[in-house]
């Protein structure tokens, strides 16, 4: 089996940090990091991405598009997106799910839920 990378994109480096530790069991994963929108879209040009944790609220480009970036291109349909934010209200959670987002997880989070669904997510489960 080859090598599966991450894409994490939120504009904190703690968050980062955060997901990072709670993902570290994971086996055969790579992680890239991005701090916003712009940079995570440049981060799909460069190295193929087998999943994204998204947060929605960040500067430069807004996570709700960056999903509708993903969503639109062929190349990057297929890359299941798990929304990681703050955003607990259910307005932000159907317009994620609505884009195209895989699955909705609010802050704080619980770091074994979010590694069970990457792993769910990485082996085709939905």
């Amino acid at each position: 089996m080859s090598m599966k990378r991450i894409l994490i994109v939120d504009d904190s480096p703690t968050m980062r940090r955060m997901i990072l530790a709670s993902l570290r069991d994971l086996k055969d994963i790579a992680f890239d990091e991005a701090e916003n929108g712009l940079e995570a879209i440049e981060q799909l040009a460069i190295s193929p991405v087998h999943l994204m944790v998204l947060d929605l609220n960040m500067p430069d480009m807004h996570g709700l598009e960056v999903v509708e970036f993903v969503r639109s291109h062929q190349a990057y349909r297929a890359i299941p997106i798990i929304v990681l934010t703050t955003r607990g209200d259910e307005a932000s959670r159907s317009a994620a799910l609505e884009a195209g987002a895989a699955a909705y997880l609010t802050k704080p989070f619980l770091p074994n839920v979010l590694c069970g669904r990457v792993r769910e997510l990485l082996n085709g489960e939905s």
